[in-house]
């Protein structure tokens, strides 16, 4: 079998691709030759993206989408089957996340989450599936966390949406393993990205100062990039990972592998 990372002629929808992780994954796809399909709910941003792939000669489109609201998923799936001419690959990336325990934690806040978490990854693989099943298979990969894997304070409903990717992760690629369809999920642990900028100066004092003090936990004792997130991602939707399916696979500097906090 001549297995490759090249992605030429595929097709790839990254939801939530306008900063992060989404976009490292966005313009890795493209660099390695798919058409990409950008997508969130700011348009400024996802025009960026877009202008900064075309400019490295890649192909990408953007689609506008608030996967809060219904329907949107649907149409998000069908605007890149028409844009970009089919669907090989999906990355449910899009999340939120808000930090509070269980009574702190509102009702409109345990629901939005679970509405771009969980329901959307949800709506648009199952959409997905539809589709790679008359295709001849495809593969989809879900952004999980490695607080879906344990649990973090402060987190309940973050952590809870988590966990319920890792399950939708693992029953799909039971079901549909026997149609071609590859269902995995990476679970990113500490990644410097914006929202982490964001959790962290909610706390107050030095920036700086919070993100060595995070660094200073993990047993590689670094956060990592969204790249590198977004190459985990690359190889679980690649032919070089033609046998794996159902994997949850943590990203996080080995901190899955401790029982606490690493000395």
């Amino acid at each position: 079998m001549n297995a490759t990372w090249n992605f030429a002629g595929k097709a790839v929808l990254v939801t939530g691709s306008t900063t992060g992780i989404g976009e490292a994954c966005a313009r890795a796809f493209a660099g390695g030759g798919a058409r990409v399909m950008v997508s969130g709910r700011d348009a400024h941003r996802g025009r960026r993206v877009v202008e900064a792939i075309e400019a490295r000669g890649g192909s990408a489109a953007f689609a506008a989408a608030d996967l809060r609201e219904p329907g949107a998923c649907e149409a998000l799936l069908g605007a890149t089957l028409e844009r970009l001419g089919g669907l090989d690959v999906l990355v449910n990336n899009a999340g939120i996340l808000h930090s509070a325990n269980a009574p702190d934690t509102s009702d409109a806040q345990w629901l939005e989450t679970m509405a771009v978490n969980v329901n959307a990854v949800f709506y648009l693989s199952r959409a997905a599936v539809r589709h790679m099943r008359a295709a001849g298979g495809g593969a989809i990969v879900n952004i999980a966390s490695e607080w879906g894997l344990n649990g973090e304070p402060n987190h309940v409903a973050y952590c809870a949406s988590k966990g319920a990717v890792i399950q939708i992760t693992r029953c799909m690629a039971l079901d549909h393993a026997r149609e071609g369809i590859r269902v995995n999920s990476v679970c990113p642990g500490e990644i410097h990205t914006h929202m982490l900028d964001d959790i962290l100066s909610r706390r107050g004092g030095d920036l700086a100062a919070h993100l060595q003090a995070l660094a200073a936990g993990v047993p590689m004792r670094r956060l990592a990039s969204p790249a590198e997130v977004a190459h985990c991602v690359q190889f679980l939707a690649s032919d070089l990972a033609s046998y794996v399916t159902g994997v949850n696979l943590p990203v996080d500097g080995g901190n899955d592998a401790t029982a606490g906090p690493y000395p």
